[in-house]
């Protein structure tokens, strides 16, 4: 592993330490332990909700990657912010753009869009769920050198969060068309708001070929925006931030940055695994403290916020899976049993949320 990292990870007492010394984005180290927190012997699986449909999230994360790399100031990235915009209102949702011009670790000028989607705007109890959409103008962590200065497709590092929100969204636009069927909760009646917030400008951080200093400031530079400039008035109960969700052999262990700023949130999604029959994906395990765009979410706009994020402990070429930051990163290595455990997940959260 190289020091030069897009997300670093700490773990024990040091996540403890830094978090009073350090600043958003001092941490900055990497370590592969892990610890078990708990094991149930049993789990009952109590599904509430909709069916989560994994080929949908699949065609949408494949749509994304139809554009090409969707890296910063590209055309690609601007015609894929335009479908992002028409899929979100397609499926019922009040849509804002968040425009802002925000400066690379090399100096550079990034046009960058935050995509904000609501659904049921009116709502005043919201939940925020938000992943990046911008992919990774170079391949530095490729097992070929050569590549390092190509950019990736993004498949999952990126289109795949994305990917479940949309899906998402249009489950709840379905659930209340659905009206009067008596079966059919509508989180719209039950006055529950989503905003589906997709992140922009988050993967231009200090590529590890590079010879400047990298104190972590570089990375997610939508939230960063994002955070200190809410919609007026805007608050949520809490957000979600979905990374890398549709890896191949992907599993997702507990976020210790999310544990430390939302512990009572990473409790009740890792419940809403179990129940949904995703323990295996989910495990009750501790994984690492990680630099990614749920900080600044926390640490300016206060709002509680966990990263549901892999983590492959036996993966030597990365800790986040062996086609992070890699040419890999395409729709080969998207698997729906993943989309699924994660889309599902969040349909169990979100059906089992208590309004008042």
């Amino acid at each position: 592993m190289t020091r030069k990292r897009k997300m670093r990870i700490i773990t024990g007492i040091a996540v403890i330490i830094l978090a009073g010394i350090a600043g958003i984005y001092g941490i900055n180290k990497h370590n592969e332990n892990k610890r078990i927190i708990s094991t149930e012997e049993t789990e009952k699986i109590v599904l509430t909700g909709p069916s989560f449909n994994a080929d949908s999230a699949y065609a949408y994360t494949a749509a994304q990657c139809a554009f090409g790399s969707r890296t910063m100031n590209s055309t690609a990235h601007e015609k894929c912010g335009q479908w992002i915009i028409a899929k979100f209102k397609h499926y019922g949702c009040k849509v804002q753009k968040q425009s802002a011009v925000v400066t690379g670790y090399d100096g550079t000028k990034l046009n960058s869009t935050n995509i904000i989607a609501s659904y049921n705007p009116e709502a005043t109890t919201r939940i925020l769920i938000c992943a990046h959409w911008d992919s990774r103008p170079w391949a530095d962590n490729d097992p070929d050198s050569t590549k390092h200065h190509t950019p990736i497709m993004a498949a999952n590092d990126g289109a795949s969060g994305v990917a479940v929100m949309i899906e998402l969204a249009r489950l709840l636009q379905q659930q209340d068309q659905k009206g009067s069927n008596s079966d059919s909760v509508s989180l719209k009646k039950e006055g529950l708001g989503i905003d589906f917030v997709c992140l922009d400008a988050e993967d231009w951080g200090t590529p590890q070929w590079s010879n400047k200093p990298d104190d972590g400031s570089s990375w997610a530079l939508g939230a960063q925006y994002f955070s200190a400039h809410l919609p007026q008035g805007y608050e949520a109960r809490y957000g979600i931030l979905l990374d890398m969700v549709g890896g191949a052999g992907a599993h997702f262990y507990k976020e210790q940055m999310s544990e430390q700023y939302a512990p009572a949130i990473v409790k009740k999604v890792w419940k809403a695994a179990g129940q949904a029959g995703y323990r295996s994906f989910f495990p009750n395990q501790e994984g690492g403290a990680i630099t990614d765009d749920h900080l600044p979410i926390n640490q300016t706009a206060h709002i509680p916020t966990i990263d549901i994020i892999p983590y492959y402990p036996d993966c030597s070429q990365s800790s986040f899976g062996p086609t992070w930051h890699t040419t890999s990163d395409t729709m080969a290595h998207i698997d729906k049993a993943t989309l699924k455990a994660v889309g599902q997940t969040l349909v169990q959260v979100l059906f089992t949320e208590k309004i008042k």
